[in-house]
């Protein structure tokens, strides 16, 4: 954000911290009740807009615990045309319950996956199932003081770290930072694959963590491209699929640079084409995508999708082009991996009723 533009709004954003900050006291003193379970609920979230990782995050927690537990993930559903509470089903789609609620419901079978505005009402109704989940892992509910979460994990971007921003609209932040103090373990994500224990302290010590708080680094690991139309599925086994190709990136996802770097090790002409979040694609869309497409140098070309952008994607709109899109798979630096799983198991056998 300009500079200049970024000090106009600062008034603004001293207006919305302060009636942040009111709310966040009505509930420290007890005048706005948080409700507390028997059961273990984890929250993932963040102080800032998007951007941070917060499904993937969701999605690791989710498939550490799915072999032992009943498990439901329950989130807001961004950008659906539903309201209240609703339990995915065979007849959902992203329309009904949004794009990474249904990405994570075409993953796990076994898992609850719901959406709801309100996390306490969506709580609830999950536990009035013939047989409820024994966890209830939230997706994006760091400001959802009505619901207080067991154990509270906290996202922050590396390249973006909260303690870098500033409060809306004048930054990104929906909080003062100050609200990091009710994170239990905070992540930082979309880190370097290659990432020394120097920069690792360095940004730790930054974060000024609480005695009660652990600091984890993690970052993005990409899966073997997916092929959705029988063009890429033609040429999905050949390992010059995008070395010989311009490649296309076609985005509605907060950020999506680190995806852009990551195909530029492969393509030596890639372009991102980019919606803003959660966007649903129209008819008109994939016209100007085709342009785009025709903007490219390389005689033949690839389009490219988030996994998340795949489940609202209409490939069949590209006979003659490879469409693939690109799961990706959180990882842990160093031992973190094991220390962050042991963070998890500790907090669910706290629960005698689980263990």
């Amino acid at each position: 954000m300009d500079s200049v533009l970024k000090f106009l709004l600062l008034p603004l954003s001293l207006f919305y911290g302060l009636a942040i900050s009111v709310r966040n006291f009505f509930f420290s003193i007890g005048l706005f009740s948080s409700e507390e379970y028997s059961f273990p609920v984890i929250s993932v979230g963040n102080l800032s807009v998007g951007g941070t990782g917060k499904t993937p995050h969701t999605e690791y927690i989710i498939n550490h615990l799915r072999k032992s537990f009943r498990l439901a993930s329950l989130s807001r559903g961004y950008g659906r045309k539903t309201k209240g509470y609703r339990l995915a089903s065979e007849q959902d789609s992203a329309k009904t319950i949004g794009d990474e609620p249904f990405q994570m419901f075409q993953k796990f079978e076994d898992v609850y996956i719901a959406v709801a505005e309100k996390r306490k009402e969506g709580i609830k109704k999950l536990q009035q199932l013939e047989r409820p989940p024994q966890i209830i892992v939230l997706d994006d509910a760091f400001q959802h003081r009505s619901v207080k979460p067991g154990l509270n994990i906290l996202l922050t971007d590396y390249s973006r770290l909260y303690k870098d921003d500033v409060i809306l609209p004048a930054g990104r932040l929906r909080e003062w930072k100050s609200g990091a103090k009710r994170a239990d373990i905070i992540v930082v994500t979309k880190s370097p694959a290659v990432l020394s224990p120097l920069e690792i302290r360095r940004i730790s010590e930054s974060l000024n963590p609480q005695p009660y708080q652990k600091v984890f680094f993690s970052y993005i690991s990409y899966k073997k491209a997916r092929p959705l139309n029988q063009a890429a599925i033609d040429i999905s086994e050949q390992k010059d699929k995008f070395s010989t190709r311009g490649v296309l990136l076609v985005s509605a996802i907060a950020n999506p640079e680190s995806l852009i770097l990551y195909l530029k090790r492969y393509s030596k002409e890639v372009q991102s084409f980019s919606f803003k979040d959660h966007y649903f694609f129209q008819p008109k869309d994939y016209k100007n995508i085709k342009t785009q497409l025709d903007k490219l140098l390389s005689p033949k070309k690839t389009i490219v999708i988030t996994e998340k952008d795949a489940v609202k994607f209409d490939a069949s709109q590209f006979n003659d082009i490879p469409v693939f899109s690109i799961p990706i798979k959180i990882k842990f630096h160093e031992h973190q991996e094991l220390s962050f799983s042991e963070e998890i198991d500790n907090y669910v056998r706290s629960y005698s009723k689980i263990s």
